[in-house]
């Protein structure tokens, strides 16, 4: 069997295929950028055709001899028009799977609330509402499948119920966290997703998916407490926060940004609680699920804290973030372009040198003046963007589309190339390269180059207005990177420690499970 999959750079996505791939059907993904890709452990098995969903032509080459299609992609947060946007894709993707004799559609939607109008419902709802009409509608049997909040690790709904649990030890919160949500595991979403491959031609309906508890937003987040060893949480429910405030305060306390905490937000206006369990009759859970929700949060607790995150929320592109291709060197017709490069020499292994340059960001930090890069992440959050807390899916290592803090890992060159893309709100286009020359036998230089495309009178405007700083901000992280690898390697000699920059950044320690040559499987989550 052959199954196309829409969206694998995403969350669901990027953890679908190897579910797919380990049941032993081939895959193929439909990718705007393919070599977003390139860096999958599961990349090299599986095929990957260059498309758009709202471009009828590549969608016809993808589904050109599949069975399955699963579609997986939104456009929620692309402007105003997003419904539109989904509508138009949902309805290509239709037509060109009827044409193409596809035997099945599956899609993965958000429940909706019984007895609510849905004029009554967020955007968001209303959306995922009619793409899963239109694709009943098209001619080929579908499977829509709907789930409220997904628990697993790096999910956004799981990410906002970890960070406001863990932070806020007393917090006044809105009226939502009395709604009744019937959360359900990754993996019980996971396994649905590939069983409805196997579904009988003649089923072509929706389906509420969820796990074995219906708990309030409140419960939810006390559970979670008990079981990170949290103390007790002191919540507090008030009526002032409307969708739009709870979403800027869920901005302010988590890494996940206002302009994708407020869908989440709002779907919580409403009970989000199955109405029916017909799945069952057609996929019986297997002994041990659905998983309850402890279980579900302690699987994804260990997860995070073994770095064996596959995908998190911001795994997908920004939406709206520059796609343009890096200016090439040395000439460029695009017009003005702004370059900052500084450049050491380093006295140590080219290896070591990498290591703290593939562990940039996140946890370990930036190499210098941390309050600069704390005020500029927060400005961003302020203009509505992404900000400086999405942090890494690795704590060591890094694959192409990657989401870094603000960045977005745009190319890695193993042991030599880190070039990333900025996602913060700019007046123009920017980049960051890192990159190591030289080798054991010979001197090694740190380069470092940062690059910026202004957009217009505003964008020479930012880019003149920041320049004095780029001395301390720039010419601290060439300097405090190459410190740091030095340190690293003289650590590297003993017992594995973590060492600390000038700057107060972490150098991480080699993974200990690579070094011992033992690395346990970890629970799927």
């Amino acid at each position: 069997m052959t199954c196309l999959v829409t969206g694998a750079s995403g969350y669901i996505g990027g953890r679908l295929v190897p579910e797919l791939l380990h049941a032993g059907y081939r895959v193929r993904c439909l990718a705007r950028t393919p070599r977003k890709l390139r860096d999958h452990p599961w990349a090299g098995r599986v095929e990957i055709v260059q498309g758009d969903v709202l471009d009828a032509a590549s969608v016809a080459r993808a589904m050109d001899g599949v069975d399955v299609a699963y579609y997986l992609v939104h456009a929620l947060g692309t402007g105003r028009d997003f419904a539109r946007t989904d509508r138009d894709a949902a309805r290509v993707f239709g037509e060109q799977a009827r044409r193409a004799g596809v035997r099945r559609l599956v899609y993965l939607g958000g429940l909706t609330p019984e007895g609510v109008p849905e004029s009554d419902l967020s955007p968001h709802l209303r959306s995922r509402a009619e793409v899963g009409r239109i694709l009943l509608d098209s001619g080929v049997p579908a499977a829509v499948l709907r789930a409220a909040v997904i628990i697993g690790s790096g999910s956004a709904s799981f990410e906002m119920l970890r960070y406001l649990t863990e932070r806020l030890p007393v917090m006044v919160t809105p009226r939502w966290v009395h709604t009744r949500i019937q959360p359900i595991a990754v993996r019980d979403v996971l396994r649905v997703l590939v069983g409805c491959s196997r579904l009988p031609a003649d089923v072509s309906r929706a389906f509420d998916i969820g796990g074995p508890e219906v708990l309030t937003y409140r419960e939810m987040m006390q559970r979670y407490a008990t079981v990170a060893g949290l103390p007790r949480r002191f919540i507090v429910p008030v009526p002032v926060l409307t969708p739009g405030l709870s979403s800027h305060w869920v901005g302010l306390v988590t890494p996940v940004p206002a302009s994708i905490a407020r869908p989440l937000t709002e779907s919580l206006r409403h009970e989000v609680v199955c109405r029916e369990r017909d799945m069952e009759r057609y996929l019986p859970s297997p002994p041990g699920h659905p998983l309850g929700f402890d279980q579900a949060v302690a699987l994804a607790l260990q997860r995070v804290r073994e770095a064996q995150v596959a995908t998190r929320w911001s795994s997908a592109s920004v939406p709206g973030a520059p796609s343009d291709p890096l200016p090439t060197d040395p000439d460029w017709a695009g017009g003005s372009l702004y370059t900052d490069v500084r450049e050491r020499e380093a006295d140590v292994a080219p290896e070591a040198l990498w290591r703290v340059i593939e562990g940039i960001g996140g946890e370990n930090g930036w190499y210098s003046f941390p309050l600069a890069w704390a005020v500029r992440g927060r400005l961003d959050r302020l203009v509505g963007g992404v900000g400086l807390r999405r942090g890494r899916r690795d704590a060591r290592r890094l694959r192409v589309g990657d989401s870094l803090d603000f960045w977005r890992v745009e190319e890695i060159e193993r042991g030599r190339l880190l070039r990333l893309r900025a996602e913060m709100r700019l007046p123009g286009l920017a980049w960051l390269e890192m990159r190591v020359d030289g080798d054991a036998g010979g001197p090694v230089r740190y380069r470092q180059r940062a690059l910026f495309h202004p957009r217009g009178l505003l964008g020479h405007l930012y880019w003149w207005s920041v320049s004095p700083f780029h001395a301390v901000v720039f010419g601290g992280m060439a300097r405090n990177i190459v410190r740091a690898a030095a340190r690293g390697q003289r650590h590297s000699a003993g017992p594995a420690t973590t060492g600390r920059t000038a700057s107060g950044s972490a150098v991480p320690p080699e993974d200990s499970a690579v070094r011992t040559g033992r690395r346990r499987p970890p629970e799927r989550s």
